[in-house]
């Protein structure tokens, strides 16, 4: 199923009831009065978050969602039924927008609602205008409309941790190894064209985000795709391929983008990573003084740096292993804030 992070639909709320004219009849009394009842509420329509980043892809199809109108008032005063309200579920991290109101709501938690539309008030029944001067009314009223509006949904994508780096830097294959995702790898850049998501232990969710290039704050290549994305990842893991042998220039690149685009990325968590190093090639002590000549060369830039291979199941462990750990400290940071 192709990753969506876009859609658009109508959303159109419940028609009130219409209220309605009745007469009371009772033994030994047949005009008894008025006992027309109102018409009942229209539903209203919710937007739900869930965790289902694919979910998107299943409402792309959809044009328009409706929730149930009022029912009509009944005879003995008895108010119609309220329509029955409608959730449309949406992943976490989606942003919607209300193409008339510009109205913004924004589902940033697990089960979050908000209202989108209420559904339209019911009709009054002929009862309601019964009075002195009006014993026998024959007014009643219709129900009142729904509110309805075009909408926009935006996909932020929120994961745990995110791969970043540059184009062809080894994220996909890295996915791949630490989950059980199984996302598209090849041997050039721009493989991945939309986040790929898997699961580490404990089901914390790890996304590989696609590659940018220089000028992407700006719009080049994959551009603000790629950085609406990172802006709610939690915490970054920043591959550096040791197939590149500008490894300074190629990490500066990543940054200064961040930089640019702004939004807090370059306050993140960061793990630097010099990924594969399966491809540095000489004996096992030349390929360990490149690996640590490389980690010499950007340890200047103050983070933790870890060297990864796909074929080396021990890094593999010991990778995994440190990202769980940052991600429970993020929570505990984000837990303390939020008292």
């Amino acid at each position: 199923m192709a990753f969506i992070d876009e859609i658009q639909f109508h959303a159109k709320a419940g028609r009130g009831g219409d209220g309605v004219v009745r007469w009371r009849h009772e033994r030994g009394k047949e005009f008894s009065g008025a006992a027309g009842g109102n018409g009942g509420k229209g539903g209203d329509i919710y937007v739900r978050a869930v965790r289902d980043i694919n979910i998107l892809a299943r409402h792309k199809v959809v044009k328009e969602f409706k929730s149930r109108s009022g029912d009509e008032g009944q005879n003995w005063s008895r108010q119609g039924a309220s329509g029955e309200d409608f959730y449309i579920e949406l992943p976490i991290g989606s942003v919607i927008r209300n193409l008339q109101t510009d109205r913004v709501v924004e589902l940033v938690e697990d089960g979050q609602v908000s209202k989108l539309l209420h559904g339209g008030r019911g009709g009054v029944g002929n009862e309601h205008f019964k009075a002195s001067t009006n014993v026998t009314p024959m007014q009643s009223t219709p129900g009142m409309p729904g509110e309805e509006a075009d909408f926009v949904v935006e996909l932020n994508l929120i994961a745990d941790a995110g791969l970043i780096g540059l184009p062809n830097a080894g994220k996909s294959s890295l996915l791949n190894a630490l989950t059980r995702a199984n996302a598209k790898v090849a041997s050039y850049a721009f493989t991945t064209l939309d986040p790929n998501l898997g699961a580490l232990a404990g089901g914390y969710v790890l996304a590989d985000i696609p590659g940018l290039i220089e000028g992407a704050s700006e719009g080049k290549g994959l551009g603000h795709k790629f950085l609406k994305h990172v802006k709610r990842t939690k915490i970054l893991l920043h591959l550096v391929s040791l197939e590149n042998k500008a490894l300074i220039g190629t990490y500066k690149t990543v940054r200064k983008e961040l930089e640019k685009y702004g939004h807090g990325l370059t306050d993140k968590k960061e793990i630097l990573i010099l990924s594969k190093t399966d491809t540095v090639t000489g004996t096992p002590k030349e390929v360990a003084k490149k690996i640590k000549d490389a980690k010499t060369a950007l340890k200047k830039y103050n983070k933790n740096i870890l060297e990864v291979s796909i074929l080396d199941d021990a890094s593999l462990k010991k990778l995994a292993d440190q990202i769980v750990v940052l991600i429970r400290q993020q929570q505990e940071e984000d837990a303390k804030t939020a008292e």
